[in-house]
């Protein structure tokens, strides 16, 4: 079933809109969650409120890409339930792969920094606009999906050292771009 088509049965409030959402997404939103959360009871209760926030928002919502606009629900929700939950302690590897880019991209908490974080939005768009479709697939599988080196190293068919120095050069590429924008580094 085609995006529009369950996009339709959710405008109807059809309960099958979710389980056709499951079964083309749902192995996705899994992935995307676990990535995060790391536990497979956590990732389900997440894709599960993920689901919840899609019957929620669609109508009036009619989003397209269908697979992008739950991805960056369950991976919100996935973000907001890892950060509450571990408050007071540091939490593995999603906080491995935000620590990566930390030094490089400012908080976007602050009102006064809205401005200056829509600005850093559109030059990460361009930015990755100019990468080819390797260095996007990596920049977009570790910084966005938060997929593990050893699995970005087994999808694309390369070494993990290959995957991590490649990852390191786009962080500096990234650096270098941000700094002749003008955003302190």
């Amino acid at each position: 079933m085609d995006d529009s088509a369950i996009i339709d049965l959710f405008f109807e409030r059809s309960e099958q809109a979710v389980e056709e959402l499951d079964r083309q997404y749902g192995a996705l939103l899994r992935k995307t969650a676990g990535n995060i959360l790391g536990s497979p009871q956590d990732t389900e209760e997440c894709v599960n409120d993920a689901y919840l926030g899609v019957w929620n928002s669609i109508p009036p919502q009619r989003p397209a890409p269908l697979a992008s606009y739950v991805c960056r629900i369950v991976r919100n929700l996935a973000i907001s339930r890892l950060r509450r939950e571990s408050a007071a302690k540091r939490n593995g590897s999603f906080e491995l792969v935000l620590d990566e880019l930390a030094e490089l991209v400012p908080s976007a908490g602050n009102v006064e920094r809205d401005y200056e974080y829509k600005e850093l939005v559109q030059t990460l768009n361009l930015f990755l606009a100019t990468l080819n479709y390797d260095d996007r697939f990596l920049f977009v599988r570790r910084y966005w999906y938060a997929e593990a080196v050893k699995d970005i190293a087994a999808a694309m068919r390369r070494k993990e050292s290959w995957v991590s120095l490649r990852l390191f050069r786009l962080r500096e590429k990234l650096r270098k771009t941000l700094t002749k924008e003008g955003f302190s580094v």
